[in-house]
């Protein structure tokens, strides 16, 4: 029986760890990339010996040991930590504000009770309740259940309790609960822009770092995403660089193969794309494949996005004994985009020695942003270049507050922007991350994803981001490894793994 063949669009970390489990299961895989190099928007790139990364920060599972959780897994399967390591941080993130009081969200769950109960004893109570819940949920694969099947989700039951309680109150809303003044304003910024997002969150990340599983792989998106270029290669897959689809071949409502954007066209049993959601459905296959249900989620982006503004100092200093995370609340706002914004979220990345030369830094300074503010820049591109150093400019400027000398210490600096992003991957608005417009299509998305396949079209699916609307690299990886495995039931066949 002849091998299926597969067509993959796209060489991201969705699209890369499709192909592996392919290969692993007997299909015969080819990757597409319109790039020159594997990740997607897991990248980084030089600028003057330093290396500024978009993606990497807290990845799941990254202990080059077997632990046991869902993710970990994974890595050993993709080869992802092959010949690297991981570096685990003390802490998730320090917040430091205007007169000089810090609260650090420790690591060390003990460690973190004794700060927060310095910082406010009259809160003693709820911070015990806090970190009652992190040392629950520390040692549990509490993502990898969330993914998994029936039997991980039924380990999980006798901890439901905590986790439907701090799930349904954000930080914003958890922070109004405490005394301490200090407090209320840091809690809310402990995600850096994301003041919405469940109280549960951070409280997974502290329990997973806490037990050395979530941390930086040094080398960081760059290691990572050639880990497993290469073990995809070893599978015997293929990947074609500068090798853009601009089109998916379909005849009789089945997808048959992909065009080129050089004219030339290439055929497989089944088409995945793990490329930009809305340039597949509304591009390569000129919008016909879709329902209410989907074009309601396509429509329904946000105008602004988080972690969509980012700026990178490389510095000829050494920053030690600093946090590699740090909220600094301003004493005089800066203007990014029109808006006044009171704090800087900044990561300090001296920890990987692989991202600048010794005894030198790479800053990065996050910020949330609007795309259709940097596309209309970007119809005058001196304009825009302008727009992207002033920022840096002011941005070094607040900086050198914190640390006295840093503007004389920079030797470069980028900018990226939503247009930035739009530009080397073709993601929508910048790889904007849609949020479903209702309460009813968040369930159903939670439950099924979103365009995993599309309607009336035959061999054909899709992964990644958009697709699964979910985010991360971890959980983009975790989708190609389903879809084979679902392609292998279909196919009444085993699914199998094996480790690099």
């Amino acid at each position: 029986m002849a091998e299926t063949s597969i067509i993959i669009i796209g060489a991201g970390l969705a699209g890369l760890s499709t192909g592996c489990y392919g290969q692993m299961n007997a299909y015969k895989t080819k990757i597409f990339e319109l790039q020159n190099k594997p990740g997607g928007v897991c990248v980084s790139w030089k600028r003057n010996g330093y290396s500024f990364d978009y993606a990497a920060h807290n990845i799941f599972g990254v202990s080059t040991k077997p632990t046991g959780s869902l993710y970990n897994q994974v890595w050993q399967e993709l080869g992802a930590l092959k010949g690297t390591r991981a570096y685990v941080f003390d802490e998730f993130v320090q917040v430091e504000d205007t007169d000089g009081k810090v609260f650090t969200v420790y690591s060390d769950i003990d460690k973190l009770e004794r700060h927060m109960k310095e910082l406010s004893p009259a809160d003693a109570k709820l911070i015990e309740g806090f970190t009652k819940t992190i040392r629950k949920l520390s040692g549990k694969d509490v993502l990898g259940s969330m993914s998994g099947g029936i039997g991980a989700k039924l380990k999980m039951l006798p901890l439901m309790g905590s986790l439907m309680k701090y799930s349904k109150i954000n930080l914003k809303e958890y922070a109004q609960n405490f005394s301490d003044p200090f407090l209320k304003k840091a809690i809310p910024t402990i995600q850096y822009d994301i003041e919405e997002v469940p109280v549960i969150v951070p409280i997974v990340f502290i329990s997973t770092l806490s037990v050395g599983d979530a941390g930086w792989p040094i080398g960081g998106s760059a290691a990572f995403s050639h880990n497993i270029e290469k073990r995809y290669i070893e599978l015997g897959g293929e990947v074609h660089y500068n090798s853009k689809v601009t089109k998916i071949i379909v005849e009789n409502d089945v997808a048959k193969g992909v065009q080129l954007e050089d004219g030339s066209e290439h055929f497989a049993d089944l088409v995945i794309s793990a490329a930009d959601g809305y340039s597949t459905i509304f591009g390569m296959l000129n919008e016909k494949y879709i329902n209410q249900f989907i074009r309601s989620y396509y429509q329904s982006y946000s105008k602004t996005q988080s972690f969509g503004l980012e700026i990178w100092y490389g510095v000829n200093r050494s920053f030690s004994d600093e946090p590699h995370a740090m909220v600094l609340f301003l004493e005089q706002p800066i203007k990014v985009e029109g808006e006044e914004k009171g704090r800087l979220d900044i990561e300090i990345l001296n920890f990987d020695p692989t991202l600048s030369p010794q005894g030198k830094t790479v800053i990065k300074v996050n910020f949330e942003s609007t795309y259709d503010y940097w596309k209309e820049l970007s119809a005058n591109q001196e304009r825009y270049r302008a727009q992207k150093q002033e920022i840096a400019d002011e941005v070094a400027e607040r900086l050198e507050k914190r640390f006295p000398g840093f503007k004389k210490q920079i030797e470069a600096v980028d900018v990226a922007t939503p247009v930035t992003v739009e530009h080397w991957t073709g993601g929508f608005r910048g790889f904007a991350q849609p949020w479903p417009p209702n309460e009813e299509l968040a369930k159903e998305i939670n439950k099924n994803g979103v365009s995993k396949t599309l309607p009336g079209l035959q061999n054909f699916y899709m992964v990644g981001q958009w697709a699964g609307g979910t985010y991360g690299i971890s959980t983009v990886c975790l989708m190609g490894r389903d879809l084979i495995r679902e392609l292998c039931k279909k196919d009444d066949k085993p699914f199998k793994v094996t480790i690099a």
